[in-house]
């Protein structure tokens, strides 16, 4: 797949970058690799049939399987997506695609379909599902970089 050319000025949220403690590493340790990797699955078959399916490559299991090795390095795991791809610089990543807050919200709408199945499909801890969500929804405002007012 070719690299998309950002064709709009690049808009930063006056939040900065995330607030958020990370994620608590007891996720990792109830979940397992495995389970993250089988719920970031999931989260991209939502995608795929999503008003943003065209932020993503043509192999969403790939994808799947790169944003998973991201999330285990995130949660205290070993450091597969530094291995593998090098430095997260999520913003910069996500700087080929045009991100508003719309975007984001179809984003946090897919993952949230999957978390509420999270305890019993992946052995995700309960306890930690507020602090899951409130890392996701700062994680994903930085990744916003398109300001409501652009034009397409």
């Amino acid at each position: 797949m070719q690299r998309k050319e950002r064709t709009s000025p690049i808009y930063t949220p006056a939040s900065g970058p995330p607030q958020v403690a990370r994620p608590s590493s007891e996720i990792l340790e109830k979940m397992g690799e495995e389970g993250v990797f089988r719920m970031l699955g999931d989260l991209y078959r939502k995608l795929e049939h999503s008003t943003i399916r065209g932020m993503f490559p043509e192999d969403m299991e790939l994808a799947s399987r790169k944003s998973a090795a991201f999330f285990v390095q995130l949660l205290g795991g070993r450091p597969r997506y530094n291995e593998v791809y090098g430095q997260p610089r999520m913003t910069q990543r996500h700087l080929p695609f045009d991100i508003d807050g719309g975007a984001k919200g179809v984003w946090l709408q897919c993952f949230a379909e999957v978390l509420a199945e999270a305890e019993s499909a992946y052995g995700f801890p309960p306890e930690h599902l507020p602090g899951f969500r409130a890392f996701l929804d700062s994680f994903s405002a930085w990744m916003v970089n398109k300001a409501e007012d652009q034009n397409l």
